[in-house]
């Protein structure tokens, strides 16, 4: 009987004679580089591929992932990883690309217990707790729907506050941070525009984005917040 794991060993073989039948030395043309524009930080469902989303080969865009696309200033791993791109591969655009139906995002919203990763999701719960005005009146797959993007837009900022970013653009490289939501109902990217290509883009450029999420019938908006991340949080 063959194994789960034999099956895609299997496959893995006749992916590889097939690419190279079909695209004769593509994998020594692989060797040859890993020069890529490009960097994702997406969510880690399978359902949500980077190269195959934007047509992209392999070596063409460098990729982080982690459950629900989160960007915080305490990860080194994702810190690191972004130093990489950024300093060592020269990448001129990083994308923060959340999704529809994120079960991340889900667990966050419905204040689900789903584990030790409760921990990590408690980045999104604060922000479903931060932008609540904008969030609660809405109705059920749209409160899901906006906290994604809320989320990306966050995410956004918070690439952009980082130190590798931030010494990036001290140092004239030139380097833009965007957000895109994924629906996996049709397969298509939605921009979220909320692209920031220095640091006096960002608040200007987070406040736009989050406004477009208003608060519910006759509360005001925020007009005088007391500091850069009191804009950031939107409340």
């Amino acid at each position: 009987m063959i194994s789960d794991t034999q099956i895609l060993l299997d496959h893995n073989r006749a992916w590889a004679a097939r690419m190279e039948r079909e695209r004769p030395g593509f994998f020594t043309g692989l060797m040859a580089q890993q020069k890529p524009r490009y960097m994702w930080i997406g969510c880690s469902d399978s359902r949500v591929p980077a190269n195959e989303i934007t047509g992209l080969d392999p070596g063409e865009i460098f990729v982080h992932r982690n459950v629900a696309n989160v960007v915080v200033h305490s990860d080194l791993n994702a810190l690191s990883t972004i130093q990489f791109a950024v300093e060592h591969l020269k990448v001129e655009h990083i994308m923060v690309v959340g999704h529809y139906g994120c079960a991340g995002v889900r667990a966050a919203l419905q204040g689900l217990r789903i584990g030790l990763a409760d921990n990590w999701l408690r980045h999104i719960s604060d922000l479903k707790l931060r932008h609540r005005k904008r969030i609660d009146h809405l109705p059920t797959e749209a409160q899901e729907n906006a906290l994604c993007e809320i989320n990306v837009i966050e995410q956004v900022g918070n690439v952009a506050l980082s130190t590798v970013m931030q010494d990036a653009w001290d140092r004239g490289q030139k380097v833009t941070v965007h957000g895109w939501v994924y629906g996996l109902r049709d397969g298509l990217l939605k921009d979220l525009d909320v692209s920031m290509a220095g640091p006096d883009t960002i608040v200007d450029t987070f406040r736009a984005a989050i406004k477009r999420y208003p608060y519910a019938g006759s509360i005001p908006e925020p007009q005088s917040p007391d500091s850069v991340f009191d804009t950031l949080d939107g409340d």
